[in-house]
């Protein structure tokens, strides 16, 4: 089975793979700066929102990896650095200029890449198994 892959070079593209990630499951070891690199990689438990609940499993979800390239600093809010097995659930991915995307974590976390220009890609990694829950949100 192949897994999505998508890039972003642009904020439109970003708005696809944000829709793509919302409500992914990170661990808190799981997002990892690599300075040197100038990358920021988060290693997610995707829900699969493209998948069609009438062939196979109703919901399932997929490991991806979600790569920002030509990263110069990451500014965390409230994560929880001191608890790697922390999970954070992903909402939405936005690029805020041309110099910042903010990744926003539910419960008002927010880390913030500082970038030279967007060049980030989703790539799902192995095969999905089923999940009995779809996220929900609450409707305001």
């Amino acid at each position: 089975m192949s897994g999505l892959k998508l890039s972003a070079l642009d904020a439109d593209d970003l708005d696809v793979i944000s829709a793509a990630v919302q409500d992914a499951l990170v661990a808190v070891r799981d997002c990892a700066y690599f300075k040197d690199e100038k990358r920021f990689v988060l290693l997610l438990n995707r829900f699969r929102w493209e998948a069609d609940p009438t062939v196979d499993a109703a919901y399932s979800r997929t490991h991806s990896a979600l790569v920002f390239n030509e990263v110069t600093a990451v500014r965390h809010h409230d994560i929880p650095l001191e608890q790697p097995d922390r999970m954070l659930e992903l909402l939405a991915v936005a690029q805020e200029n041309d110099r910042s995307v903010t990744l926003r974590f539910a419960a008002g976390r927010a880390i913030r890449l500082e970038i030279r220009r967007l060049a980030c890609h989703l790539g799902d990694v192995g095969e999905p198994w089923a999940t009995p829950w779809r996220p929900a949100h609450p409707v305001e």
